[in-house]
């Protein structure tokens, strides 16, 4: 009831002070028109009245029109949000557009037969070129498991892979077979791994290449000569009936690409390809120096790379981390000594959780500097704040430990809880790198833009500079600039380039 009440009143309150005010004003007409001859006292108090009212009502005014400037001004900020989120879509969509069609016309004209399951064999994806090879349409094909349509032989050689492949591991087979027309075919078929953010296999994708054999390309040759290395099943399209328990006979195991010798050997051989990704100030000459991240990537003997993923993985999995990321140190220190590109340059060398926790590691860095001649400053080692995070205490160590030696220390990835925060106050960093899913998302949600903000101004209170990572467009890099953000990194920045195109 009371509430009801107070409603009311708030609602006729703006109306008592002007409805006072014409009653005083209506009183002192009256008495001066009809002579009522009021006393001196009361004319005064009914003019001290009207003053008070209309103080009053110029009162009540300036505060509805502080009231309403202050409402359009929130109303013009929503409508420039609003059309700029509906430019972002709009755009997004066009680009989406287009994607689509260029993947359409890769998916027409792919000449690999490619497809995608999930860890339970079902089909999620396949294009034109498998479909063909099958004779299959897409109803046939589509949320299908591979026992429902591949031919016996495809299936065995998917079936007696399957768990080295959902163990994360890349296999590679070879297989002749007898085509209906009398024409031998040689298909090279992989079994790519699919891992999601956590390392965890989500499922995989088969790539088969089909390749006519000349008639005089002898059959025997080709067998000879691969059969050492690689997986080689001899298929008869004309008999497919023929038992898997046969075939289980006939045909020995694949070994798997990714094996932990096969990682040693490349590790100590070199086969990668180092990329590096520019790094820029938001701020033009802001910074005459050179920051780049340097990437990784392995090579296989045919110079075909392996996806990224699940490469590390296998490094991973057999603990030789600690081996790479010294690989990495060694060769970029040898690298910053012969090429001296610019004596300002910095490069961000990515290490592992396992590194973190390596005793002789900082020794070994310290060595390369002595022996290259370069400044410890030129290197910058990075660490994940996960990997931080799991690995508290040897990541303390390591960066107080490295950062005496006169190297820097990034922490990427960072901003992903209000817990990051405190890793700051025991790890001492050079750099903290935004996370990319922040950045990514900022101009289209207010939250996440305030938690770039407040990162960036608590890293500048403690002396730290700021870098945003994953920075894919104008817009994002204006806002950076506005925020104060001290550097950018991203598609929208720079492409990776390989190490020895860096000029």
């Amino acid at each position: 009831m009371s509430g009801q009440i107070s409603l009311k009143f708030s609602g006729i309150k703006p109306y008592i002070t002007a409805s006072l005010a014409v009653a005083v004003t209506g009183s002192l007409i009256a008495a001066n028109y009809f002579m009522l001859g009021l006393e001196p006292q009361i004319i005064h108090i009914l003019w001290i009245i009207l003053i008070a009212a209309l103080f009053a009502m110029i009162a009540q005014i300036t505060r509805t029109e502080k009231a309403f400037a202050k409402h359009l001004a929130l109303f013009i900020a929503n409508k420039e949000r609003l059309t700029n989120e509906i430019k972002y879509r709009l755009w997004a969509e066009k680009t989406f557009s287009e994607n689509k069609t260029r993947l359409q016309i890769v998916d027409e004209n792919f000449p690999v037969m490619l497809a995608y399951f999930n860890t339970e064999q079902q089909c999620r994806y396949h294009n034109r070129a498998y479909r063909l090879w099958f004779g299959l349409n897409a109803e046939q094909i589509d949320n299908r498991f591979t026992r429902e349509f591949l031919s016996e032989h495809f299936y065995y050689g998917l079936k007696r892979s399957i768990n080295n492949i959902l163990a994360g591991e890349i296999v590679q087979n070879k297989r002749i077979q007898k085509l209906a027309n009398g024409s031998t075919c040689l298909i090279s078929e992989q079994f790519v791994p699919h891992f999601d953010s956590k390392g965890k296999v989500i499922g995989f994708y088969t790539l088969y290449t089909p390749r006519i054999l000349k008639e005089n390309e002898q059959f025997s040759d080709i067998t000879q000569e691969q059969t050492k290395s690689e997986n080689i099943l001899i298929q008869d399209s004309s008999n497919d009936d023929e038992s898997s328990s046969g075939n289980e006979n006939k045909h020995p195991s694949s070994v798997p690409i990714g094996s932990a010798a096969q990682v040693i050997q490349a590790i100590e051989q070199g086969k990668f390809h180092l990329y590096c990704q520019n790094i820029l100030p938001t701020k033009k000459d802001s910074n005459p120096c050179s920051y780049y991240e340097i990437l990784i990537r392995m090579v296989e003997e045919e110079n075909n790379l392996i996806p990224p993923g699940a490469f590390l993985s296998f490094v991973e999995k057999y603990h030789l981390m600690p081996r790479l990321d010294r690989w990495v140190v060694s060769y970029m220190t040898k690298w910053l000594c012969t090429h001296k590109i610019n004596s300002g340059i910095t490069v961000y060398i990515n290490l592992a959780k396992d590194t973190l926790g390596d005793p002789q590691f900082i020794d070994f860095v310290k060595k390369q500097l002595q022996e290259s001649n370069i400044p410890a400053q030129a290197l910058c080692f990075e660490i994940e704040e996960s990997d931080a995070k799991s690995n508290f205490p040897n990541a303390v160590i390591f960066s107080q430990k490295i950062r005496q030696i006169g190297c820097n220390v990034s922490l990427s990835g960072f901003g992903h809880d209000r817990t990051s925060f405190n890793l700051l106050k025991n790890i001492k960093v050079d750099f903290l790198k935004i996370d990319g899913s922040l950045i990514c998302n900022m101009l289209n949600d207010p939250a996440d833009l305030a938690r770039v903000n407040e990162i960036n101004r608590i890293a500048h209170l403690m002396k730290i500079q700021t870098i945003a990572e994953s920075v894919e467009s104008l817009e994002i890099i204006e806002k950076l600039h506005e925020i104060s953000v001290d550097f950018a990194q991203g598609l929208g920045i720079a492409q990776p380039q390989l190490l020895k195109e860096l000029k």
